[in-house]
């Protein structure tokens, strides 16, 4: 954390004398250097607080090179956001982590009907998930793959309360491969199939962000399971997005030019780098805007938005979702995690925010490793995406991430099976020094 602290001190320091480069890479480096150090430390290139270190702290780094002239210096602030989100976040995993009571852990019954159960649950979400889009299909009257020149068409195909039941479809595919790691394959065929269902939903809807949610929620399955090879397993994750990805940013009406126009970029780069580059880097300006812009908090309002889209409070008032975003260009909305933390608390909310993502992916992580539920590997995968898009948007505040963690919880009770009577402690894990 040492290391941390003076690379983020210099590169504040060189930012503020227009050395943009070296302030970036010294963030990006750092990062790297983070992630190497919880790799070492876990035993497992991919876990969750080096995902953050990476993710975030990265993130921030191609941000700060400030290569899009859309990009301006930030605010004393929106440094010390950043800085404080971290530092809480890493503090309070080292916290959760030493001071975890014991707990009881599950001894599940190996019963037959244990892998039927879970390819009901594979069925039963791939069919929900069809049948919402083909609702939407069916009442909006188009499906966006098949729409020409509509640059926006995903944003328009949704229907309030069905649409999440459409794009459940992204644990589809990470279902499937935990059931080929644990199970003799006896209902293959019909898995695979709902594994293509799956994958196929969002490219009809053009939607690359659940594309890319789907296949990487199953490589980290695979990851995870794999005892080696974890390279091998990225490359091919990184070669089937790529063509799909393509194919997707084309039907989406989203020409070299138009993105060119919407970017900004200071020197002339190849699109397949001035993309991610604005996905990514872009996403710290927007929340700069927000600190520099934002005339009054929301106390709480913006986070509990799950709440208001879940229970559909927010059509009975709608004053409760009507917050203007503060973005330098209307085309590029994407947000950092800690966007709508700020927006309702100020930096104190910022804290709060990371010192409890940092108690709660500790006790995922523990929960992961002490449980015997197939289950308890989903929740892990989707967090894992969470922590590794960071910089993408306020998933916490998102209700779809709320309604795949209950559409995760109810799968979860559904293959719990214990042994009656039987059950060991598990000591309390040993406090990493820092």
């Amino acid at each position: 954390m040492l290391i941390y602290v003076l690379a983020y001190a210099v590169s504040l320091i060189c930012s503020r004398m227009a050395l943009y480069e070296l302030s970036g890479f010294l963030l990006i480096i750092t990062a790297i250097f983070l992630f190497c150090k919880e790799w070492t430390r876990v035993g497992r290139m991919l876990n969750l607080r080096g995902l953050f270190a990476l993710s975030f702290v990265g993130g921030e780094g191609l941000s700060a090179l400030k290569l899009s002239k859309l990009q301006v210096d930030w605010s004393i602030k929106t440094w010390l956001a950043f800085f404080l989100v971290f530092v809480c976040f890493w503090y309070a995993f080292y916290w959760e982590n030493g001071h975890r009571k014991k707990r009881k852990k599950e001894k599940l019954v190996l019963v037959e009907d244990r892998e039927k159960k879970w390819v009901i649950g594979i069925i039963l979400v791939t069919a929900f998930s069809l049948l919402g889009f083909i609702v939407e299909a069916v009442v909006l009257g188009f499906i966006p793959f098949f729409l020409v020149g509509v640059p926006h068409a995903y944003s328009i195909f949704h229907i309030s309360g069905v649409h999440y039941f459409t794009v459940s479809c992204v644990l589809v595919p990470a279902m499937g491969m935990l059931y080929f790691f644990d199970y003799p394959k006896k209902y293959q065929l019909s898995v695979v199939l709902c594994m293509g269902i799956a994958l196929c939903i969002p490219i009809l809807c053009v939607s690359r962000s659940q594309f890319i949610f789907a296949i990487m929620a199953a490589i980290f399955v695979v990851v995870i399971k794999k005892k080696s090879g974890h390279s091998r397993v990225m490359l091919v994750g990184f070669l089937i997005l790529l063509p799909i990805y393509i194919i997707l940013t084309i039907a989406r009406s989203h020409n070299v030019a138009y993105l060119n126009s919407i970017f900004e970029m200071k020197r002339s780069w190849p699109i397949f780098i001035s993309q991610p580059y604005i996905y990514i880097a872009n996403n710290y300006d927007n929340f700069d805007v927000l600190v520099k812009s934002l005339p009054a908090h929301s106390y709480g309002i913006r986070m509990l938005f799950p709440v208001w889209g879940l229970t559909g409070l927010k059509f009975l008032c709608p004053w409760l979702v009507h917050f203007p975003l503060y973005v330098n260009k209307p085309e590029l909305t994407t947000l950092t995690i800690i966007y709508d933390a700020y927006y309702d608390f100020g930096l104190l909310g910022v804290m709060l925010f990371g010192a409890v993502l940092g108690c709660f992916t500790s006790f995922i992580e523990g929960r992961v490793r002490d449980n015997q539920n197939p289950i308890s590997i989903l929740f892990y995968v989707q967090l894992m995406l969470y922590m590794g898009l960071s910089f993408f948007t306020t998933w916490f505040s998102n209700p779809a991430t709320w309604f795949y963690f209950i559409v995760t919880a109810i799968l979860y009770q559904f293959m719990k099976v214990k042994k009656r009577g039987e059950s060991n402690d598990i000591r309390k894990d040993e406090t990493v020094s820092q």
